[in-house]
């Protein structure tokens, strides 16, 4: 794990030279803020702030609450456009050019080149085929980074009407039934509900990369230097969930445990976060 962390901070260091609309809720508006045009490679996001809370996650943390202080998100996740503009700055990044320590053979391989996009792929749809490194490198060079997988989960468990719909039977169903969907990663972002915070495709289009994505079921970054069960996919290793019914969950936390940060899978894209100013630092 010392070795990822150094790793982390290497790659931060060289990498930057139908609904009804859910904006208020019980006549509370919900801040909407966008960021600048990014120095770094042009790209204007547009993020919402999250008021943080308390909550239990459904698995790996013994049925203990966990806090998550205010941030600000993305509301999308980073587009074709988005990453193809950064790969333009950032030739480091071009699938030609990253070290095959930071992202594998899969990497960008749905590309034309280094800087164009096949024909069938649309520039507003999710960039997929992501390592984790050059996830983090995309989110330091916009002053952002990725949410960790309390974050994400925190503001994920919202549906469009409530801040926490897990124990909603049609919730966790929409959720099991994208899982078994084909090729969600083609659609374009902005195409799934917007959430009770006015956060787009949490669920419904590709997985997302977290910064600590494998620390609930793993110890390491690689599953073979720990005892945990390798068959993360069965569904035996749900018993240590603290909410059987809930096997969405379950499944977001293998998928996260089965992969390492130099992977780039095609239905894993991204987004990133932002500290506010109460944000609260370990």
């Amino acid at each position: 794990m010392k070795k990822l962390c150094f790793l982390f901070v290497v790659i931060v260091f060289v990498s930057c030279s139908k609904d009804k609309d859910l904006n208020t809720l019980d006549n509370i508006t919900i801040p909407s803020v966008s960021t600048p045009n990014d120095v770094s490679f042009g790209v204007e996001t547009p993020m919402v702030s999250i008021k943080g809370g308390k909550y239990v996650p459904l698995y790996g943390k013994k049925n203990k609450a966990v806090e998550v202080s205010d941030l600000l998100m993305d509301v999308y996740p980073v587009s074709n456009e988005n990453f193809l503009a950064f790969v333009k700055q950032n030739k480091r990044w071009r699938k030609s050019e990253v070290k095959k320590l930071f992202a594998d053979d899969n990497y960008l391989n749905n590309w034309k080149n280094d800087t164009i996009l096949t024909t069938d792929m649309k520039p507003k749809s999710p960039v997929t085929n992501v390592s984790w490194y050059a996830a983090n490198a995309y989110c330091e060079c916009q002053g952002k980074r990725l949410a960790t997988v309390d974050e994400w989960e925190f503001v994920a468990m919202a549906n469009q009407e409530m801040a926490d719909a897990r124990k909603i039977k049609t919730y966790n169903q929409y959720i099991l039934d994208w899982y078994e969907k084909p090729k969600t990663f083609n659609n374009e972002i902005g195409k799934t509900f917007k959430n009770y915070y006015g956060v787009y495709d949490l669920h419904g289009l590709v997985w997302e990369w977290t910064s600590d994505f494998n620390s609930i079921l793993l110890t390491g970054e690689s599953r073979s230097d720990v005892t945990t069960d390798k068959d993360l996919f069965c569904g035996s290793g749900s018993l240590n969930a603290s909410d059987l019914m809930n096997y969405a969950a379950f499944i977001r936390y293998a998928f996260r445990g089965s992969v390492k940060a130099n992977y780039a899978v095609k239905n894993l894209g991204f987004r990133c976060v932002k500290d506010t100013l109460n944000t609260k630092k370990p």
